[in-house]
């Protein structure tokens, strides 16, 4: 899409430099792929938080107790970067300054690159709600919001949680099991709406009310109030809710605001090539802030999950040190523990015009199973409880596996999943 020829300073010089924006796992392992594919080559990371590189995923399980603030970071040895002369730098970045090529942070300072990453991944949305900005409104996305919720949401106190989405059911398991009373409320009509379809979100609401969450979806915080040292929240259709701690996990956005002005093109994200490459050649982007193609819809998505960041990572680090490489599509992918509850959604879970779907339910064991076909391809899959098909539904779908006659098996009992992945994805594969 953005063939272009290489940046031309690289040409000119025998040591190229890379300056990397973004410290999380995407520009870690962008510095790392660099480093190793060109062994005399400059490269800078940048980060604009305090902490070393360390990965926000991580912090569900600092905040239950399961590991320390170290626990967090990317890679455990202090000296890591360094050993690997992988210079860090500390700063926020301002602009990108692509006929300078050179990157500008808000303290002056200016960074030359011959091909810069852009992984700045992206930030929580806060809702316009008058009140939003009260004291103990907090977000769940940095180890300091993480050390603030601790000294927060401790035993017993009323918490309420605003969105139920795939990043919100990850911090509610958290919270949840700090020991608060805590209420849920998602603006959708179900739980984890962008993931799972109305039966799948209903079991899992009903999961989360067996075990002690209160649920109110189709619902929104219109009005927040201090009262004391109190918050007053009150919803669309009138409840109102006191609470000591307001969580807000309605969602997020790519970081792209300092690319205003540039030649970079964005939309939702960065529009990236498959080869991870923005409308400006030698910068590249990857990771939540990259918007690429959907593997087997064509669409353009920013699908914010770290196994793909890291690989998009990794490709554009390929390509900027000069080996080319490209990835086949991003592919929608997400597996949820949601207290303990382990659901799974694939492609193009919703189904598709004219495909044809096979469904297995069992409410009293929290078991469910949807599969959509176009033709005799596997598609798409919502999952819950049927953890031991998570792999052979991704190898399924991601593999494109024609499937034949074991189609109308699979209509008729979507359990020989395994049985149609031998038969037919083994046999494609060899």
């Amino acid at each position: 899409m953005f063939r272009q020829r290489p940046p031309a300073r690289v040409w000119a010089s025998e040591v190229a430099s890379h300056v990397i924006i973004g410290n999380g796992p995407a520009g870690v392992v962008a510095a790392e792929t660099l480093r190793r594919a060109d062994p005399q080559a400059e490269i800078t990371l940048i980060g604009d938080e305090a902490e070393p590189p360390y990965s926000r995923m991580a912090i569900p399980y600092l905040l239950i107790g399961k590991i320390g603030e170290a626990g967090t970071y990317l890679r455990k040895d202090a000296d890591h970067f360094e050993r690997l002369r992988i210079r860090l730098v500390h700063g926020r970045v301002k602009a990108l300054a692509t006929d300078a090529r050179t990157v500008c942070l808000v303290d002056g300072r200016v960074l030359a690159y011959d091909c810069a990453l852009i992984a700045t991944g992206a930030h929580p949305v806060r809702p316009p709600i008058p009140g939003i900005d009260s004291a103990n409104v907090l977000t769940c996305w940095t180890l300091a919001d993480a050390r603030a919720i601790a000294a927060t949401v401790t035993p017993g106190a009323r918490v309420l949680q605003m969105g139920a989405g795939f990043i919100g059911c990850i911090i509610m398991e958290s919270l949840a099991a700090r020991g608060p009373r805590l209420t849920v409320v998602e603006m959708g009509d179900r739980m984890v709406p962008r993931m799972m379809d109305e039966v799948a979100g209903a079991m899992i609401r009903r999961w989360c009310e067996e075990k002690g969450v209160s649920v109110r979806t189709g619902r929104r915080v219109v009005a927040i109030v201090a009262a004391g040292e109190a918050l007053l929240l009150t919803l669309d259709d009138g409840e109102t809710i006191e609470v000591d701690v307001l969580i807000t996990a309605t969602g997020v956005k790519p970081n792209i605001d300092f690319l205003a002005g540039s030649d970079v093109t964005v939309a939702a994200g960065v529009i990236v090539d498959d080869a991870m490459q923005t409308s400006v050649a030698g910068v590249y982007a990857a990771g939540d802030v990259a918007e690429a193609v959907e593997f087997g819809t064509g669409r353009r998505v920013v699908n914010a999950i770290q196994p793909d960041a890291v690989e998009q990572a990794r490709i554009a680090a390929l390509n900027m040190a000069g080996q080319p490489a490209t990835v086949p599509g991003t592919f929608v992918f997400n597996v949820l523990d949601t207290l303990g509850l382990i659901s799974a959604s694939f492609g193009q879970w919703q189904g598709v015009a004219g495909g044809e779907t096979a469904q297995l339910l069992d409410e009293a064991e929290y078991r469910y199973l949807r599969l959509a076909f176009a033709g005799d391809q596997l598609v798409g899959a919502n999952s819950i409880g049927h953890t031991e098909h998570i792999g052979v539904l991704r190898g399924l779908i991601q593999g494109r596996v024609r499937l034949g006659e074991w189609k109308a098996r699979l209509l008729a009992n979507p359990l020989q999943l395994s049985e149609a992945y031998l038969a037919r994805g083994l046999a494609v594969a060899h």
